[in-house]
């Protein structure tokens, strides 16, 4: 395996890459690769993805809104990423690209717009959010990329809750244990709740607290916006129980 030659972009793709394969890459890529980075043929880029893994691959041309390439040597083998799912009440745009944003350099490997009965947005642009979780992981190292679900409600989601995944609730209430108190000695997988603008509905939180699978958790004695929050709270999990410290317990294989 070689990762001594220096790359000038991270490209995902879903393509199987294989050393001598040669793809294509769309007209995003394409046009970041040409017309913003100004990379020439022969000029070297990383092309990833979670099943085969990152390789080199030197660009061997540009034509009609495309770009192609040549995998060359392999980077860095597949490996194990969290199983840690981010549920979230959909906020205003700007706030909520950015918490895709950082969920994915997280290593967020679900996304989960969930609607409360306080949720202000009416619609969420998977298409968008996706984009920008791709984006993430090219900049953050990471070989997978979150998926995005469609939106789903509150009620719904917890009929279907998976009973062996922990659901962890930011609970601004201030019913909730400290999240590190919560945490201690919790078996993982894991997933990560935020509400709405407005906090979640009292008739909600009831709910909440009657599944087994939740717990509900403080984050402070500060009152934080809700995407402040999402990230306040899987970059605790992360140091505790995942990647982020020494003894990761919720790494594996795929998603459930």
């Amino acid at each position: 395996m070689s990762g001594a030659a220096r790359i000038a972009a991270r490209v995902h793709v879903e393509a199987a890459l294989a050393p001598g394969a040669g793809i294509e890459l769309g007209v995003g890529p394409a046009h970041h690769l040409r017309n913003v980075l100004r990379l020439q043929p022969g000029d070297l880029i990383g092309v990833f993805n979670a099943r085969d893994g990152e390789f080199e691959a030197s660009i061997a041309g540009f034509a009609k809104g495309v770009a192609r390439v040549t995998i060359g040597a392999l980077r860095r083998v597949p490996r194990p990423e969290p199983d840690l799912w981010l549920c979230f009440a959909p906020i205003k745009r700007a706030r909520l690209d950015a918490m895709v944003e950082k969920a994915t350099e997280l290593g967020v490997s679900r996304l989960v717009p969930v609607f409360t009965r306080h949720t202000a947005m009416e619609r969420v642009n998977r298409e968008r959010l996706a984009a920008i979780a791709v984006e993430a992981a090219e900049q953050c190292e990471r070989l997978s990329v979150p998926d995005v679900d469609a939106p789903v409600d509150l009620a719904e989601l917890l009929g279907r809750w998976p009973a062996d995944r922990q659901l962890i609730v930011a609970d601004e209430s201030g019913a909730g244990a400290p999240i590190a108190t919560a945490l201690a000695g919790l078996a993982g997988p894991f997933a990560v709740l935020t509400g709405p603008e407005g906090g979640f509905a009292s008739g909600e939180l009831d709910a909440l607290g009657r599944a087994v699978f939740v717990r509900r958790v403080g984050l402070g004695p500060r009152i934080l916006r809700a995407d402040t929050a999402a990230i306040a709270a899987l970059a605790v999990l992360q140091a505790i129980v995942g990647d982020g410290g020494l003894a990761p317990r919720f790494v594996g294989q795929g998603q459930s």
